[in-house]
């Protein structure tokens, strides 16, 4: 007998990108997180009523939580749930990927920042750059390196014709 494989369904897994974040820091190294939330979250994460642009990721007692991530509540959320937009919401990693991030933090000087939010499967996952902050010269020489590429696409599309 076969297995019937489930079929990929149309779209995109991805709930939100922090644009911010690629822009302003250089990402040295990407990890998978799975996010606790509670039942009113999961609906409006599904609704797209999430903002990452201003969060961050900070070490507390050898966990990990999501700070400053805004989820928007729905208006037909229960009435008899406290709905707290800004809510602190616990990362589940590895405790060897959590010792290790709290050294790199702590010690080099390191920041974590949430890159996107993502379904996997039905489990909502988070992508957490370890990150440093980019100088001004840094951010101009990418900005040219971009158009640079841009220009060069160009060419090549034009020089094809």
């Amino acid at each position: 007998m076969t297995k019937n494989k489930a079929k990929k369904k149309p779209g995109s897994n991805t709930i939100a990108v922090n644009r911010k974040a690629r822009h302003e820091y250089s990402i040295e190294e990407k990890f998978e997180a799975g996010v606790e939330l509670q039942g009113w979250e999961v609906k409006a994460l599904r609704a797209g009523k999430v903002n990452i642009g201003e969060a961050y990721v900070f070490m507390r007692n050898g966990e990990a939580f999501l700070f400053a991530a805004t989820i928007t509540p729905l208006n037909m959320a229960s009435t008899h749930v406290v709905c707290d937009p800004l809510r602190t919401r616990k990362l589940l990693l590895h405790k060897r990927q959590l010792d290790r991030l709290t050294g790199l933090v702590e010690r080099e000087g390191y920041t974590l920042v949430p890159l996107s939010l993502y379904w996997s499967k039905s489990w909502v996952k988070a992508e957490i750059g370890l990150v440093k902050g980019k100088k001004a010269h840094d951010k101009r020489q990418d900005v040219k390196e971009r158009d640079w590429q841009r220009e060069k696409d160009r060419m090549m599309k034009h020089k094809a014709r």
